[in-house]
C-alpha cells in the first residue's frame, strides 16, 4: 500500500507523455472513438430490426455469438488483419487491432438492447400512432425511441464498460492508455506499484464513466416513464415481505 501511494504521489508519474494525464487522455480517446463507431453500426441496425422485425433472429444470434468471444481472442483475431492493411507494423501494433476489437465488442450489446427496447414498446401504442396517420419514421421517432431510450442507453453503458476494460488489455499489443501501466508493471516485478496503480486508475475511470452515463440515462428518460418505473419499484419492494411470508 505504501508503494502504491508513493507511486501515485510522485510528480514524475503525472507529467510527460508517459504520465497519468496523457495516458488517461489516450484511454478516453480510444474508448470514445470505439463506442462512437459501435453506435453508428449498432443503433441503426437495432432500430431497423426492432421496428420492422426483419432479420431479427439472424442479427441477434450473430450478436450473441460475438458477445461470447473473449476480448483477448478478438485482439488476436484482428491482429493479422491490421498487419496486412497497414504496411508499417508499428502503426498496426499500436491501435488498429485494439480499435477494431473494441468496436466489435461494443456493437452486440448496443444492437441487442436497442432491438429489445424497441420491441418492448406496447404494440397498442404503435397501432394507435398508425391510426392517427403517423408515418413509420414518425412512429419510431415520436413513440418507440422515447419509450425505449432507457434500455438503449443501458446498452451503451454496458458497451462502454467493456470497451474500457478491453482498451486495458490492448496495451499488450503496444497500445497506449492506462493499460500501459499495467503491462509495464507486470513486466517489471521489482515495481508492482505501477501495475496496481494502473488497475486502480482503470477501475476509477470505469466507475466515473458509468456514473456519468447513469445521469445521462436518467436525464433522457421521459418524466412520465420515470414515475412509472418508480411506482413499479415501490410496489415490488412493498410486495417482498408478503411474498416471503407466503
Amino acid at each position: 500500500m505504501n508503494e502504491l501511494l508513493t507511486w501515485l504521489t510522485d510528480p514524475a508519474n503525472w507529467s510527460g507523455t508517459a504520465g497519468v494525464p496523457n495516458r488517461l487522455l489516450e484511454h478516453i480517446s480510444m474508448c470514445g472513438a470505439s463506442v462512437l463507431a459501435a453506435m453508428l453500426i449498432g443503433l441503426p441496425l437495432g432500430l431497423f430490426i426492432g421496428h420492422t422485425g426483419r432479420f431479427a433472429n439472424a442479427a441477434i444470434n450473430v450478436a450473441n455469438v460475438g458477445r461470447a468471444i473473449p476480448s483477448y481472442a478478438l485482439l488476436v483475431i484482428f491482429l493479422p488483419v491490421a498487419l496486412s492493411l497497414w504496411p508499417d507494423p508499428t502503426s498496426a501494433l499500436n491501435i488498429v487491432p485494439t480499435f477494431i476489437a473494441m468496436t466489435a465488442l461494443a456493437v452486440p450489446p448496443i444492437l441487442v438492447t436497442t432491438w429489445a427496447g424497441i420491441r418492448g414498446v406496447d404494440r397498442d401504442l404503435v397501432e394507435a400512432g398508425r391510426g392517427m396517420g403517423l408515418t413509420e419514421l414518425e412512429i419510431l421517432r415520436r413513440i418507440e425511441v422515447p419509450i425505449a431510450i432507457p434500455v438503449i442507453v443501458g446498452g451503451v453503458r454496458t458497451a462502454t464498460l467493456q470497451v474500457i476494460a478491453t482498451a486495458t488489455i490492448g496495451a499488450i499489443l503496444g497500445g497506449g492508455g492506462l493499460g500501459r501501466f499495467v503491462v509495464d508493471g507486470f513486466h517489471n516485478p521489482g515495481a508492482p506499484a505501477q501495475l496496481y496503480a494502473g488497475a486502480l486508475l482503470v477501475a476509477l475511470l470505469a466507475i466515473a464513466v458509468d456514473g456519468l452515463l447513469a445521469i445521462v440515462q436518467r436525464a433522457l428518460t421521459p418524466r412520465a416513464l420515470r414515475g412509472a418505473i418508480g411506482r413499479e419499484a415501490a410496489y415490488d419492494t412493498a410486495a417482498l415481505p408478503e411474498a416471503s411470508s407466503a
